[in-house]
């Protein structure tokens, strides 16, 4: 990135090839928001900067100007990023500039309160295409600041006409649906107070003028890197004022900052792109992979998990033949799920007792280890670290090592509860039992699980334990480079940037109904891509929803991320395994494109919808109509992502494509009929 101060305008401008942000001092803001948008020229931001913002329409209104990060004080009415109380109780903050630092790739700009002991320093770095930005606070006095608030950073958009927000909703086997509507002239907060990022909202936004399409318009995206309870406010006023503050920790929570005490918050990340919602995904997933992933370059083997296929009745033998049967279709990960430890029979008692059942697993997990290595797979466990039944001998011997409050019942969901991992002897026991487990069985990959949100935690544990999460895992890789881990939280309940920054996929849903699925996977792409989205091909009728869909449709689904099978592969046909093997072998075959490439989602007429995948020269089309009224044949699917002037041959049949003919008509597809109808198709472009 370029960062260049203004000495004569005391004003920042950022400008990389894709976006542009400016700020200045501002003598009653600190800091105040001058730009982001397209990349400018210091001519045009000192324009903007010295332009008016506006003073306020009177004595009732907000002040003109925004501030880099809102504070409580004066004329500011809107969401404030951090709020404080000092010891006399005075709430206002009253910054003045002190300096600033520009490095190679990074700006930090150092502001003090005039009169009370507080200082922040606002962080600003560009990386992979997005603008990270994230506040450092630190008490220099000789007595605690009560902190209600701390925020990583606040966003503003320029000036329109109108606004359109897109967000993230759902539930459990629900997630990630994508709304997209008019923002509205009031605050409007999206918000997780579960202690995880949650099935029901993620911290992912997205505005724009409300004309934004797929390949064209403006959009200004952010994104949260935190796994804990969290919340962004929207703000849109009738002065025309239109932005977001956010940060870790959810509304009501307090914190002490001691004497001589600093925090430092997680990342807020920002994309600005002019060619719409498809561009944007795009420039996530290429800071995804430029930022964030630990191994963005690797291909995510198709793994074969044992849960649909046997629940908790594991053994050693049934184990053995669920594994003979995923090597001969082309699986490359074995991975043994739930029930395999301590009295686990069912959800109600063993969590927490890390060590194989005797009865089901008499000599141990070796000898399957083993034998999944002999195979040419990898192996893998499924661990639910942060938790316990209270039907375990860990509850028993610790019963206070569960998050609880004095005189109040303990919550149990799923009849287990959440275990303190902010307690450093909690935190340590739980990386010692999972350090002796990934060296004893030199396992490859961990499946790393969470089935319920956190109740009566104090108010330092909803960040604490995110915080630990992510300590205990940076100490397991560090110690076990070949591990790889799959975050899970019952599903999609914990995806964000600061888990991803330490695992390697994310367990998508639960739900493995490929129907549901299109529309889970269309929502979670539009900040993660492929490589990270686990998605099952599982039996029909499906588990969750009972639907019957054909074998085929339910790979294609899948294959449109890292594909994995889950199913009771004893019980399927001759002919389903040889279809299913075709398919694994298909599937190799596209993997680097899908896997690796840029993603372009795609819609036709009715129910039709489908993503391109483009890597280099090698196109990959995965296609999907999962109902079509009497006698309607979908048409042709038309690509964004091919050129006018090049040709494209169909890598199967052999057939040749004009780049118009893609654009204008559309690809022709090899639908079969009726319902749950899907293609796949390879191109490569002469």
């Amino acid at each position: 990135m370029t960062v260049t101060f203004a000495t004569d305008r005391r004003l920042w401008l950022i400008n990389t090839p894709t976006f542009g942000y400016a700020a200045r001092i501002d003598a009653d803001l600190g800091v105040r928001h001058v730009h982001w948008g397209a990349p400018i020229s210091l001519v045009t931001a000192r324009a903007l900067a010295e332009a008016a913002p506006g003073s306020a329409g009177g004595s009732f209104e907000q002040g003109p100007g925004v501030a880099e990060l809102p504070v409580e004080g004066g004329d500011r009415f809107g969401p404030a990023g951090l709020i404080v109380r000092f010891a006399d109780g005075a709430r206002a903050v009253e910054w003045e500039y002190r300096e600033h630092e520009i490095g190679e790739d990074e700006l930090a700009i150092r502001l003090a309160d005039r009169f009370y002991p507080l200082e922040i320093v606002l962080h600003y770095r560009a990386r992979g295409g997005a603008l990270e930005r994230w506040t450092s606070v630190t008490n220099t006095g000789a007595e605690p600041i009560t902190v209600l608030r701390c925020d990583s950073a606040a966003w503003t958009v320029p000036h329109r006409p109108d606004y359109r927000l897109s967000h993230l909703v759902g539930a459990w086997n629900s997630e990630f649906r994508l709304r997209r509507e008019r923002l509205p002239v009031a605050e409007t907060v999206l918000t997780s107070r579960r202690g995880i990022t949650s099935h029901h909202a993620n911290p992912w936004l997205a505005v724009d003028d409300g004309t934004a399409g797929e390949e064209h318009g403006e959009v200004w995206s952010a994104a949260l890197a935190c796994s804990g309870s969290w919340r962004v406010t929207v703000h849109r006023d009738p002065g025309g004022h239109t932005g977001w503050t956010g940060g870790t920790g959810h509304e009501g929570l307090v914190s002490r900052l001691e004497p001589g005490g600093s925090r430092e918050t997680p990342i807020f990340a920002g994309v600005y792109t002019p060619d719409g919602f498809g561009a944007a995904s795009r420039a996530w997933h290429d800071y995804l992979r430029a930022a964030v992933l630990p191994y963005p370059g690797e291909s995510r083997p198709v793994l074969y998990n044992s849960w649909e296929a046997t629940g908790f009745d594991v053994d050693e033998s049934g184990q053995l033949a669920l594994a003979a049967k995923a090597q001969e279709l082309g699986a490359e990960l074995f991975v043994l799920d739930d029930g395999w430890f301590g009295a686990r029979t069912s959800d109600r008692a063993g969590l927490g007792d890390w060590h194989p059942d005797p009865r089901r697993f008499p000599r141990g997990l070796a000898p399957l280890a083993d034998e999944v290595r002999r195979l040419g797979m990898r192996f893998g466990l499924w661990v639910e670290p942060e938790m316990v039944n209270p039907d375990s001998d860990l509850y028993r011997e610790h019963p206070d090592w569960v998050l609880h409050e004095p005189h109040r019942r303990r919550t149990e969901m799923r009849h287990q509860l959440v275990l303190d991992l902010a307690r450093p002897e909690v935190r340590d026991r739980t990386h010692a039992w999972l350090d002796q487990l990934v060296g004893e069985l030199r396992l490859d990959y961990l499946k790393w699980d969470c089935n319920r949100p956190l109740t009566e935690a104090p108010d330092d544990a909803y960040e604490g334990q995110a915080r630990a999460v992510h300590q205990i895992m940076d100490r397991l890789r560090a110690d076990h480079p070949g591990l790889r881990i799959e975050s899970c939280a019952g599903g999609g309940g914990r995806a964000d940037l600061g888990i991803l920054a330490r695992t390697d996929q994310v367990w998508t849903s639960d739900n493995t109904d490929p129907v549901d699925r299109i529309a889970i996977q269309h929502g979670f792409a539009q900040l993660f891509p492929a490589q990270v989205m686990s998605a099952w091909v599982t039996d029909s009728p499906n588990v969750a929803t009972g639907r019957v869909t054909p074998l085929r449709f339910r790979f294609h689904v899948a294959m449109a991320g890292v594909l994995g099978l889950g199913g009771d592969l004893t019980a399927w046909t001759p002919e389903e395994l040889a279809e299913a093997a075709r398919l694994v072998a298909r599937y190799k075959i596209i993997r680097p494109v899908v896997q690796h490439g840029s993603a372009y989602r795609l819609t036709g007429e009715g129910a039709l919808t489908g993503v391109h995948y483009v890597r280099g020269d090698d196109h990959v089309v995965l296609a999907w109509c999962p109902a079509r009224p009497f006698g309607h044949s979908p048409g042709p699917l038309p690509l964004t992502a091919v050129e006018a002037g090049a040709e494209y041959r169909n890598l199967d049949t052999g057939a040749t494509h004009s780049g118009e003919e893609l654009l204008r008509r559309g690809l022709p597809l090899d639908l079969p009929a009726g319902d749950h109808a899907s293609a796949l198709v390879r191109l490569r472009r002469s």
